[in-house]
C-alpha cells in the first residue's frame, strides 16, 4: 500500500512540472461532433488524465465493495465454523463468578 501512496506522489509531481513547463504552449483546437473547444494544450492533458482516473475509481469502486463484503462474509462463515468445531467460548464474567461459589 505504501508503495501506491508513493507511486500517487511521484505522478502528481510530474504532471505538476509537465504543467508549469508547458504553460505558454498555444492553444489547440478539439473537435467533437459538432462542437468545438480552443484551449490550451495543458488543460486538455490535466483534463483527459483527471477523466481517466475518474473513469479508473467508478471501475474500482463496485470491485472494492464486493470484495469487503465477501471478506466479511468469509469472517462470519469462519467464526461460526470456530464455534463448530470448539464450541462456544466462555466469557469472563461467568467464570470469576463460578469460581468465588
Amino acid at each position: 500500500m505504501q508503495f501506491f501512496y508513493w507511486f500517487v506522489l511521484l505522478m502528481a509531481v510530474g504532471i505538476a512540472i509537465f504543467a508549469i513547463q508547458n504553460s505558454s504552449a498555444p492553444l489547440i483546437t478539439l473537435k467533437f461532433l459538432v462542437w468545438e473547444f480552443k484551449t490550451s494544450l495543458i488543460y486538455t492533458l490535466l483534463g483527459s488524465t483527471g477523466v481517466g482516473i475518474l473513469m479508473i475509481l467508478f471501475l474500482w469502486f463496485p470491485r472494492a465493495i464486493r470484495s469487503s463484503i465477501r471478506s466479511r462474509e468469509s469472517k462470519k462463515k469462519i467464526e461460526n465454523l470456530e464455534k463448530m468445531v470448539y464450541g462456544p467460548s466462555p466469557s469472563i464474567g461467568k467464570t470469576d463468578i463460578h469460581k468465588d461459589s
